[in-house]
């Protein structure tokens, strides 16, 4: 029987796998991955507090697909960084981006 420990379980491990991404990868498209397994972690634990809790069932699911919004709007907009980016450096590499310092 699966439980809501579970479930929370594996959201869990989800942030924490985007997390140590967001921090190892030098990559950009790296760090973009982390930041999407990040937010689906959460999603994760927002279905799943629907599902088990009776006072949070709809928002949950609501607060689910603002997420999955969300994410899609930040990989359009990361992905039209990240090209434009390579087009102006040859590369995706995050340690060159120090000309981008306000």
């Amino acid at each position: 029987m699966i439980t809501l420990n579970h479930y929370l379980l594996l959201g869990a491990l989800l942030f924490v796998c985007g997390v140590i991404s967001m921090a190892i990868k030098r990559n950009a498209i790296g760090v973009l991955m982390g930041v999407e397994l990040v937010l689906n972690g959460a999603s994760v634990n927002f279905v799943a507090f629907a599902r088990y809790n009776t006072n949070f069932q709809i928002e949950g699911q609501i607060f689910a697909l603002f997420v999955i919004v969300l994410a899609a709007a930040e990989a359009a907009v990361a992905l039209a960084i990240v090209l434009n980016f390579y087009n102006n450096h040859t590369s995706v590499d995050v340690d060159t981006a120090e000309e981008l310092k306000g």
